[in-house]
């Protein structure tokens, strides 16, 4: 058995989080973080104890979505004790610009985070113009 430490508040609080996420999976966050150079945007989620063949990654109008499932490890017909990690299918959303080429977009999962890499849009980096010399010619409309 599990013995109970800390103040009794702290144990009320966390038995409601718990209830809380376990009645609405969704509800619990996947953390991600987030950076980008001069070629794309980069995503971690971490998604520990989920295997790769429940997680989906899918863009649609501008919107990365993600969904995973994690199954509960407790036998069926065993009593849980202590169930402190949501289990069940999570959702994440994030809103992406325009200046991103998702269909270029690559994905790796390993040890439990999701790493995605969105390169930008050929539109959207710098560019030179060159520049010719000569005579000035009249730009027409």
């Amino acid at each position: 058995m599990l013995a109970r430490t800390g103040a009794l508040g702290d144990l009320d609080r966390l038995v409601h989080q718990v209830a809380r996420v376990a009645a609405d999976p969704a509800a619990a966050v996947i953390p991600v973080d987030a950076w980008r150079d001069d070629d794309a945007l980069y995503l971690q989620f971490d998604l520990p104890g989920m295997d790769r063949s429940s997680i989906e990654l899918t863009t649609e109008r501008g919107t990365l979505i993600l969904n995973a499932e994690r199954p509960s490890p407790i036998p069926a017909g065993a009593r849980a004790v202590l169930t402190e990690r949501p289990t069940g299918r999570f959702t994440r959303r994030l809103a992406l610009s325009d200046a991103l080429d998702t269909a270029a977009a690559e994905a790796v999962y390993d040890n439990g985070v999701l790493t995605l890499r969105i390169p930008i849009a050929a539109h959207a980096k710098p560019r030179k113009i060159a520049i010719s010399g000569g005579t000035p010619k009249q730009l027409t409309a």
